[in-house]
């Protein structure tokens, strides 16, 4: 069977990011590990979750103890910006078969989001959107998925004893550091600290959620006063 060129060519326009893509996926597998899943239970959160941020978030809830709809609750809200992803990139592929489109919505990732809209916007009258889409994201998915299966062989190689479980909280430690870039996001950061270590006692975890709403007011709060004082 001969591939579509434009998925071919898809798929080649991602192999940059694709060292990157497999880093993240080595540590959410030994991550995965290290949080108590077993081999299989690790591979199939992989493959029907997709979405290594999302992952690391559940796990970190779960080694905290907290309840399932809380864990619900902050995946769904991790992976929100999924469907903004969708309605803009939707404009190009909407019109792709219902098969092709279901395909497209699991399979999109952040990278190959924006890596597409910004060929779509450069070059909006590039034929056959969907398949060049398709393209780049089975490349991204098959490099995740194998970087994470590595992972998982790793962390179940590893002895118990190096007590993996903390690999998940330092990864959300990198990734939350790695995303302050700004005043908002260093207030977002110190105020959902603070008030997860002060309300650390409360039942049911309430103090996760305390702390995320605590982040986002402060985030909009620090935002609002910035562009205040901006000139105009």
């Amino acid at each position: 069977m001969q591939l579509s060129p434009q998925l071919l060519a898809g798929a080649r326009a991602v192999l940059p990011v694709l060292p990157g893509v497999a880093t993240f996926g080595v540590i959410t597998g030994v991550a995965m590990i290290g949080a108590g899943l077993s081999a299989w239970g690790a591979i199939a959160m992989s493959v029907i979750v997709f979405a290594g941020t999302a992952q690391l978030a559940a796990l970190q809830l779960a080694a905290a103890g907290a309840s399932l709809p809380v864990i619900f609750f902050a995946g769904l809200v991790i992976n929100l910006r999924f469907a903004l992803y969708s309605l803009s990139i939707s404009r190009y592929v909407g019109h792709a078969p219902r098969r092709l489109r279901f395909a497209l919505a699991y399979l999109l990732s952040d990278n190959g989001y924006a890596h597409a809209i910004a060929r779509f916007g450069v070059r909006p009258d590039e034929p056959r959107k969907p398949e060049y889409l398709l393209g780049s994201e089975i490349m991204i998915w098959t490099a995740w998925q194998a970087a994470t299966l590595a992972g998982i062989a790793l962390g179940t190689g590893l002895p118990r004893e190096w007590s993996l479980e903390f690999i998940v909280t330092l990864t959300f430690l990198a990734l939350a550091a790695s995303a302050i870039r700004d005043r908002p996001g260093l207030a977002a950061a110190f105020a959902s600290g603070a008030v997860a270590i002060a309300s650390y006692s409360l039942p049911y975890r309430l103090g996760l959620l305390l702390a995320t709403a605590a982040g986002v007011a402060a985030g909009l709060l620090a935002d609002r006063w910035t562009r205040s004082r901006s000139p105009a």
